[in-house]
């Protein structure tokens, strides 16, 4: 696998300094046959002026401007148009790569010729690129990523839809990248649907239980920044899954995935005054709260009923108005 071309595709937006990170990350693999594709949808020149100034003579940073913006889903989809490699890797412009990822990632290839998608482990790193270990293993555990389940997965399924392979740091086949792509009509639920859909699609993927890149935990990432939004990814998430039509043996994976999501989507809806809403999502899917030994549960009835008595107020003020 030593002369497998990767592309490894990076998108950027407004980040120049954090963009440095990853990029040095990715020019330090131990495995060298690599093309590195920066998108960037900065509203200014910084980024540009970075490249420009410091990679002009790297043969293997390949930058594109876009203008105007594309947006998160369109620019990750030209990046994936773009790549020439065999196979694609995938990281944002604040998370990094270990300098062995992609030797590592590919060594499962050598065990299972046919595998089209390899994943490994995230290490949690804070604004300023300090590594948290115990913020790490949990992060993976949460993601089901455990001693249990390393190797070829039953299910390639069901490691999408309950996000056992992570966002970004996955290495897969070009073709099947392609196929899949990202698509704008799901806004920033986008990566949700894209690793449902690309390891539904797979044949075999493969969990490497091993520390290969670093997700960084910021207070200003585009998830925080929606979280409460009825826009949020979590509720694209949950549309989506709700409409996916799947084979029976996915639905236990389904209700997995649900679990984590119906929640924080009942919250979001409660907290955007469609009480009536929340109450119903979560009536219907009282399994996401343990069937009410949760009390998660029952702090969301009280912001549904916060929200109904307001509404109520509304329009007893309107009619007397």
């Amino acid at each position: 696998m030593k002369t497998t071309k990767i592309s490894i595709c990076l998108p950027t937006c407004n980040r120049p300094e954090l963009l440095v990170e990853s990029l040095t990350s990715c020019l330090a693999q131990t495995h060298e046959n690599i093309e590195i594709l920066i998108g960037d949808d900065s509203s200014d020149h910084r980024t540009q002026a970075l490249i420009d100034s410091t990679y002009l003579h790297e043969s293997r940073v390949i930058y594109v401007r876009n203008e105007p913006a594309l947006g998160q889903a369109d620019n990750i989809a030209s990046l994936f148009d773009r790549a020439t490699g065999d196979k694609i890797l995938l990281i944002h412009d604040d998370d990094a790569l270990k300098t062995d990822c992609i030797e590592r990632l590919l060594s499962a290839w050598d065990l299972h010729p046919d595998l089209d998608i390899a994943f490994g482990d995230q290490y949690q790193m804070n604004d300023h690129g300090v590594v948290d270990i115990e913020a790490s293993k949990k992060l993976n555990t949460d993601y089901h990523r455990t001693d249990a389940v390393v190797g070829l997965q039953t299910d390639p399924g069901r490691t999408g839809l309950v996000q056992m392979m992570p966002n970004n740091g996955w290495l897969a086949n070009a073709d099947l990248v392609k196929k899949i792509s990202y698509r704008k009509q799901y806004g920033i639920g986008c990566e949700y649907v894209f690793g449902a859909q690309i390891c539904i699609a797979a044949a075999q993927v493969f969990y490497l239980k091993e520390y290969v890149s670093y997700y960084r935990k910021t207070d200003v990432s585009m998830s925080k920044t929606t979280a409460r939004s009825t826009t949020a990814a979590a509720v694209l998430a949950y549309d989506f899954l709700k409409s996916l039509k799947l084979d029976k043996k996915l639905e236990p994976a389904r209700e997995l995935a649900l679990k984590r999501i119906v929640p924080i989507v009942v919250s979001v809806y409660a907290r955007n005054h469609q009480p009536a809403l929340a109450l119903g999502i979560a009536l219907s899917h009282l399994y996401a709260y343990d069937y009410g030994l949760n009390k998660r549960l029952y702090f969301h009835l009280m912001l549904v009923l916060k929200g109904l008595t307001a509404t109520g107020t509304l329009k007893s003020s309107t009619q007397n108005g």
